[in-house]
């Protein structure tokens, strides 16, 4: 009985002998994983402007509105969306954007997904969102997303305002994976890593930032270098 085409190439390719699996060679040293918390921040900063992002320090919460201020200033926002993470929530937006005059909602008081999604593609100023990890090597935001932490928030809207403790500087992306999928039992639904505005040069080579993401990133980062992260003023 004559063998079909796939038949002969899978029994082919099953007397092929395995090839040895070489071990992977240690990675060499980094300069990064002998940094400091400042000298971590120091590059984190000087690699997102290389990426044409704006990075403020603060000290606290109190400072993180005040500075959240003059960026509606700045900004002219009228309309923002942010999330309900455990880095937004302490900082009681609601109440900053009523003093101000800014709308300010979150993705729960919406009616529907659809409702979310055209908010956050067509109507919003800004998203406000806290950040995971921020990684020094590169100028990198790690987000996890779950329901107070919606994907799209820091996606779609035309500027992403990201606030990232400095207790939560790392190293390396190595440093990020290590903790995000050394659990396997807990392993997060979505997870993004975000260097700079959205940036690509599909169409003619020609880089356009926005085409598939914010065109602007704003990060503040809130605490002292060695200490712990500030809850309040």
């Amino acid at each position: 009985m004559e063998l079909s085409a796939r038949e002969e190439i899978m029994a082919r390719l099953k007397e092929i002998p395995k090839a040895a699996v070489a071990a992977r060679p240690h990675m060499p040293p980094l300069r990064e994983l002998t940094l400091s918390r400042e000298e971590m921040i120091t590059k984190f900063i000087e690699e997102l402007v290389l990426q044409e992002a704006i990075v403020h320090r603060v000290k606290n919460n109190d400072e993180v509105l005040t500075k959240l201020s003059e960026i509606a200033t700045s900004e002219g926002l009228k309309y923002v969306i942010f999330s309900t993470d455990e880095i937004i929530a302490p900082l009681g937006l609601a109440a900053w954007g009523k003093e101000r005059g800014i709308t300010v909602r979150t993705s729960s008081e919406f009616p529907g997904r659809e409702a979310f999604k055209k908010a956050v593609f067509q109507e919003a100023d800004a998203g406000i969102t806290g950040a995971d990890y921020a990684v020094a090597e590169s100028g990198t935001l790690g987000i996890i997303h779950d329901k107070n932490q919606p994907r799209l928030l820091s996606l779609a809207p035309i500027l992403h305002i990201a606030i990232v403790p400095v207790a939560r500087m790392v190293a390396t992306y190595e440093h990020v994976t290590e903790v995000v999928y050394g659990d396997k039992k807990h392993i997060p639904p979505h997870f993004t890593f975000t260097t700079g505005p959205s940036m690509t040069a599909d169409i003619k080579a020609t880089p356009f930032k926005g085409m598939h993401g914010p065109r602007r990133l704003i990060v503040i980062l809130i605490g002292e270098s060695e200490g712990s992260t500030p809850t309040g003023g």
